[in-house]
């Protein structure tokens, strides 16, 4: 373990990967057994048991597995997608794809990660989340 996690190991596996959100880095466990990604955050790696698990860097890069648009009224915000992204490293995580209409979201498509800070409620503590950006292919000019 080195020094920079050990403030953050203390608090479980979701808390060291919002630590790490809040500092700007898109970071997963990555298991020391058997090599792979993983995603979400937890104590053992669900691919071989393993226990040893360090916090990498990731590119941030991926592409759209599935994608769905929920549907809302204009005056509350009106539709958005909900889409689920396979990283570059093998995890697939559940966000939104960004700067494209909602039902423009293709299966297929490039995206790369954007870390923002969530809209705070009242009775919520400053989270940070992950969102994901359309990546413009060759051809295609960006809006």
């Amino acid at each position: 373990m080195t020094p920079d996690t050990d403030a953050a190991q203390s608090n479980g596996p979701d808390l060291q990967f919002q630590h790490y959100l809040g500092q700007g880095e898109f970071r997963l466990q990555q298991c020391d057994g058997c090599d792979q990604f993983i995603f979400y955050p937890r104590v053992l790696c669900p691919h071989c048991g393993g226990a040893e698990l360090t916090w990498k860097t990731v590119s941030g890069d991926g592409v759209v597995y599935s994608s769905t648009v929920v549907r809302r009224r204009e005056e509350k915000g009106g539709p958005y997608n909900v889409a689920i992204v396979e990283l570059t490293e093998g995890p697939r995580m559940m966000s939104r794809v960004e700067g494209i209409a909602a039902d423009q979201v293709m299966i297929g498509s490039a995206v790369s990660a954007r870390i923002t800070k969530q809209e705070k409620s009242p009775r919520q503590d400053e989270r940070y989340i992950l969102l994901f950006d359309a990546v413009a292919t060759t051809g295609e000019e960006s809006s």
